[in-house]
């Protein structure tokens, strides 16, 4: 029987586990900076509303080139008029009577000539159109960039918890060993008590950085519109060495690629291209305009008989002196039903203008509209020059904070070995009761601190030089 109920139990283990697994399948999931940054690329709010942007532009330069062809337009109207009212197929009036009636016509006008504006239109949105694409190409890489930090900010963030832990593991070995010759008589309670305060200071510094991973994961999670940080886990990659020779190339060598190259100095050249294009549609506004119409027109109306036939009439003239009348036979039309096909072939009319529009005055508007777009052309040579400064300035300090990283780095490192062997030297003479637990506490507090810096020069090191590649076109990664 306990068997049996031992297989029932097993049997209903193996269920919920498999139940479970799909679950724990995704809570294992990794997530690299590669599929982090596709994940803010697809469902980035800014990123899709930039797009959006995108499209409508988009849609502005195909109108544009719409609007260098003739226009079509066809009307019809039906009518119903009461007493005095006119017929428009006859253009006489009637009185006291009802006419139905119904016109249609169809109408095209094509500019001919307009001072080059609507091929200069179609240019300027053509640049509008390109400097959306840059500006969403800069969205992406400032996302990228954000995103790469946060990345590394978490693998920062991780490895201070594990120094932190090794570091209370250690503590935690010396407090037993204090215990022991406390409780031996070797030491006094003071050393036993010194020791176990650094033991939780230690522990409080664990859970301070585990705070700290724990905002990282979100703050990474929440520039991806993740629901939630909730079994969110990056992929660790194996980073290299910091390694010098990723500063060979300088500033100016950085800068030379970066403004060939990177799109938001594109969006600033196209928006100055653009301002240039609007420049000359508003000095086109003081050419004579040329312009072609046509139009074709038919109508009826039931108030309108055609002649279907003649009668003769015979009419008196005048009577002779003996008082015969004088008539005289004259023929007459006589009119009868007029059907709506025979109107609306009839009733055909075609019309073809040629339109001059010559400026003359127009309340200082034209002047107006083309100092203002000097004045727009020159806002945006402005702001080229200011997207080239801030980018030189960007790579700059990149640089400058690259080699800082670096130096410190290389500092770092030789004082870590020189700390590390030191520490190894007053934890011996600790052991044998020859340093005391606050200068114990002091080496091996500055043994943290060191290899805390060490860490922190490290990845801002890998963050800048990903920067400088950056700018120099290369990819992201670590």
């Amino acid at each position: 029987m306990n068997q049996m109920a031992s297989k029932v139990k097993i049997i209903i283990l193996l269920i919920l586990l498999g139940l479970n697994l799909p679950v724990s399948i995704y809570s294992q999931e990794t997530w690299s900076l590669e599929k982090c940054i596709n994940y803010a690329f697809e469902h980035n709010i800014k990123i899709k509303q930039q797009i959006l942007n995108t499209e409508y532009n988009s849609n502005v330069l195909q109108q544009s080139k719409v609007e260098l062809y003739p226009n079509l337009n066809a009307n019809a109207s039906y009518g119903s008029s009461f007493g005095r009212a006119l017929d428009q197929t006859t253009y006489q009036f009637t009185q006291n009577q009802a006419v139905q009636s119904v016109n249609m016509n169809l109408s095209s006008s094509v500019t001919l000539f307009s001072g080059f504006q609507k091929l200069n239109t179609v240019k300027q949105n053509e640049f509008n159109l390109q400097a959306s694409l840059k500006d969403l190409d800069k969205l992406k890489n400032d996302i990228s960039l954000n995103i790469a930090a946060a990345y590394l900010q978490i693998l920062f963030s991780t490895e201070l918890v594990e120094i932190a832990r090794s570091q209370v593991e250690i503590t935690k070995q010396q407090v037993d060993r204090t215990g022991i010759l406390f409780n031996a008589g070797s030491l006094p309670r003071g050393n036993l008590l010194e020791i176990q305060s650094q033991q939780a200071s230690e522990e409080l510094q664990v859970v301070n950085y585990e705070n700290q991973l724990m905002l990282s994961i979100l703050n990474l999670s929440q520039i991806l519109d993740l629901e939630t940080a909730e079994n969110f886990h990056i992929e660790v990659p194996q980073l290299s060495e910091v390694q010098e020779a990723e500063l060979l190339y300088g500033v100016d060598s950085v800068y030379t690629f970066a403004v060939e190259s990177l799109p938001q100095i594109k969006s600033a050249e196209y928006r100055k291209e653009s301002a240039l294009k609007g420049l000359e549609i508003a000095q086109g506004s003081r050419i004579p305009r040329l312009g072609l119409s046509a139009n074709y027109g038919t109508g009826y109306s039931d108030a309108r008989q055609q002649v279907t036939g003649t009668r003769l009439d015979t009419v008196a003239i005048g009577s002779t002196p003996l008082g015969v009348i004088v008539s005289n036979v004259y023929p007459s039309p006589v009119y009868g039903n007029y059907p709506m096909s025979d109107q609306f072939r009839d009733n055909v009319s075609t019309s073809l203008f040629l339109n001059l529009s010559i400026p003359i005055f127009a309340n200082y508007q034209i002047r107006n509209g083309i100092r203002n777009s000097k004045i727009n052309v020159e806002n945006y040579a402005l702001e080229l020059e200011n997207s080239k400064n801030g980018l030189y300035k960007e790579i700059q300090q990149a640089y400058a904070d690259a080699i800082a990283a670096l130096n410190k780095y290389k500092a770092s490192q030789k004082a870590l070995v020189a700390i590390e062997e030191s520490f190894k030297y007053t934890q011996e003479k600790y052991n044998v009761g020859l340093v005391s637990t606050v200068d114990y506490n002091v080496a091996k507090n500055q043994v943290t601190k060191t290899k805390s810096d060490l860490l922190q020069s490290k990845y801002d090191y890998i963050f800048k030089t990903n920067i400088l590649n950056f700018y120099r076109g290369e990819p992201i990664k670590l």
